[in-house]
């Protein structure tokens, strides 16, 4: 699990929510077997991306000290 060594779970599992809740509304929305409802790509690629950097993001070994800039 050296993936996940420098992350912070909480991060991650945001992460993959939201990628899980943007994928599930959007394929709730391709299979409710009503012709005039459509899945808001826009929404479901934002959500992607989001999803994927709080996957990625390094969180969990960086303090909240502000850089000090000379």
């Amino acid at each position: 699990m050296d993936f996940l060594s420098n992350r912070s779970w909480k991060t991650t599992g945001s992460g993959i929510a939201a990628i899980l809740v943007a994928v599930g509304s959007a394929v709730a929305a391709l299979t409710d077997n009503d012709p005039t409802t459509n899945a808001d790509w826009g929404a479901l690629s934002a959500a992607l991306v989001a999803g994927i950097g709080l996957i990625f993001a390094r969180d969990n070994d960086k303090s909240s000290k502000t850089l000090k800039v000379k």
